[in-house]
Parts: C-alpha cells; structure tokens; sequence
C-alpha cells in the first residue's frame, strides 16, 4: 500500500520508518518540519495523489485546519486515518468533514518514537471504526497488521474511558511528580520506586503538547482527575486522623505473604521475571535485526568479533560490579550473542 503522512513530527518519522521496514513505501509532507528528500512529497496535492491511504500525524489542535486543507484533493478510492491520543473529537471530526463520500477510520497507536526505539513489544493499536465506513477500518487494520501490531477494536467514546484513567492519569500523576523533584537524580531509591522512575522517564520523553492534548481533549479526562484528587484527599484525611489516634489499620497495604507461601511468592516472583527477561530477549533481538539491517545497507559483515569480544568485557565487569558470577554471566550472554546473529541470518 502507498502510504502518505500529513505531518512529520516525532510520531510521523517513526511510524514512516516502521512502513519502511515492513516495505511500504510512503511520502510525507509538512510545511514545518525538515522530511528526508526521499520520501519527501513537493506539496499536499501531491502528497493525496501518490497515496492510497493517508495518515494524518498532526496534533489534535491542528487536525480540523489540515483536514481542511487535505479534502479538496482526496478521491473516495483512498482511505484516511488520525493516530491521535484521543478520538471521541477526531473520529467526529473526520465523520463531519469527510462524510459518505472519503473512507475514514480512527486510530491509536499504543506506541510512539521512544517504545519503537527502545524496541518495544508488542506493538498494539485501538482502531476505532466509523459506521459509514466498515470497509476502511478492514483496510487500515490490515494495513497495521502487516507491520506486526495487535489491533484491538473499540468504539471512540469507550477508548478515551479507558485512556482517561491510564494514559491520561499516568501523565498527571507523572507531571505531580516531577513538580515536586521526584524525577530528580537522586543518589539511592528504594525498589519501589524503580517502576515509577521508568515510567516518569518515558513521560518526559513524549512530545510536550501530548499532556495538554490527553487532558483536556478527552471528554472524561477531568473526571478521573477528579476522582483521583478526591481519593488521594481522603487517603491523606485519614492518615492525618490515624497519626492523631494511633490507628490506621485501615490504611494498610494488603500483605501478599498473608494469601500466599513465601516458597509461592518467590516463585510467582520469578515467573513475572522471567516473563520480563523474555520481553526483553525479544527487543534485544529486534535491535539486532535493525543493526543488521543498517550493517547490509553498508556492506558490512553481520558477525564482528572485536565488538562482541568488547560486549563480553563490559558485561563481565558488569557481574562483578553486581556480586555475580562472571562466568556465568559471559556464558548467558555468548548464548544471546549466537541467537542474535541466528537472527541476523549468520
């Protein structure tokens, strides 16, 4: 399918280079950010005319005027389709602008420049489909598929729901806590906080526009803000009154160790662990694939054994730095070395 993007931001670079990799060719265009001459398109008209689908990559703000923009030029063969964050707006906006006559479907990517760089898996996507318009969403879901993404189906108003108490409160919650310097570098932290650091990490990363957009674009985002507030408030009240009565058991955590053996809780630890290191065997081969790739394109050699001789010493001074054992250690890495260049085709 020949792909065209409207907007080369962030997203729109890094899903142009998952079509890429998957084979399709596209062309991009926008005004305001620098597009590889290769893929580049001279213009939005002839960016609509080299293009089956369209991808309209722009922030939710912007949508309606490069919807605008884009109608005069779109023939009811092509489909278009949003990736924005949150669709009760968009899915009506592309309903009320492009009607019967333009195919048009809703999507949302569950992934963005950092996930796809970090190698992140599985790719999953919300596909919202507009009632004119069955036979689009069949279209963009194959579309997503064949780059190796999960679609999972929902209607606009049901997605923003869900998004409103995780991806949008996750941003909140993480903005809080940035504010008051809990993303600061600090010498030590508990485990704990190990899982809350990662994620304060992949917020700030996101486009700075996103957090406004999540917030106060999805019609139930304020609501679970409030919701939150009002629990947090509470939860605060009450410890207040139980450092003032001496109780407080009410606010205690529920024990895992009082449901469960201690011999069952190490060992669903270890199965969650596990189940980690497997994710992260999968990324780390998807990064070998696409080292691969880069290698072919400059005629290198897939197997370089002075860069996995000096991969070993590192990883070895690594064990020792952690109390491990270092053999054993170099040993678990030769094997993920020889099951990447297996992967690589060597």
């Amino acid at each position: 399918m020949r792909i065209g993007i409207l907007g080369y931001g962030r997203f729109g670079r890094a899903l142009g280079e998952l079509l890429h990799e998957a084979g399709h060719a596209y062309r991009a265009w926008d005004p305001m950010s620098g597009v590889p001459a290769e893929c580049r398109a001279t213009d939005l008209p002839e960016l609509a005319a080299a293009s089956e689908a369209l991808v309209l990559a722009v922030p939710i703000a912007a949508q309606a005027a490069a919807l605008a923009s884009l109608r005069p030029h779109l023939q009811p063969g092509q489909v278009v389709f949003d990736v924005g964050s949150v669709k009760a707006g968009p899915c009506a906006l592309l309903d009320a602008q492009l009607g019967e006559e333009i195919p048009h479907t809703g999507t949302h990517p569950l992934f963005g420049p950092v996930s796809l760089a970090r190698a992140e898996r599985p790719l999953r996507v919300v596909l919202c489909p507009s009632v004119k318009h069955p036979a689009a969403a069949d279209r963009v879901e194959r579309l997503f598929r064949s780059l190796g993404c999960e679609v999972l189906r929902q209607s606009p108003e049901d997605h923003d729901r869900v998004m409103a108490t995780t991806h949008a409160l996750t941003f909140f919650v993480a903005k809080g806590l940035l504010a008051v310097g809990a993303g600061a570098e600090l010498p030590f932290t508990p485990p704990s906080f190990h899982a809350i650091a990662r994620t304060l990490e992949s917020v700030r990363e996101d486009a700075g526009h996103l957090f406004a957009a999540l917030q106060n674009e999805n019609p139930f985002a304020a609501g679970a803000r409030e919701g939150l507030l009002e629990a947090l408030s509470a939860i605060h009240q009450s410890l207040a009154e139980a450092a003032e009565t001496g109780g407080g058991e009410q606010l205690s955590i529920p024990d895992l160790g009082t449901r469960s053996p201690v011999l069952q809780e190490a060992r669903d630890h270890i199965d969650a662990l596990d189940r980690e290191l497997v994710a992260l065997l999968a990324r780390r081969t998807e990064l070998g694939l696409r080292a691969g790739r880069a290698k072919a394109e400059l005629g290198l050699p897939v197997h370089d054994p002075e860069r996995e001789a000096s991969q070993l010493q590192a990883r070895r001074a690594w064990a020792d730095a952690a109390g491990l054992d270092a053999q054993g250690v170099e040993e678990v890495f030769r094997a993920v070395l020889r099951a990447s260049r297996s992967a690589q085709g060597r």
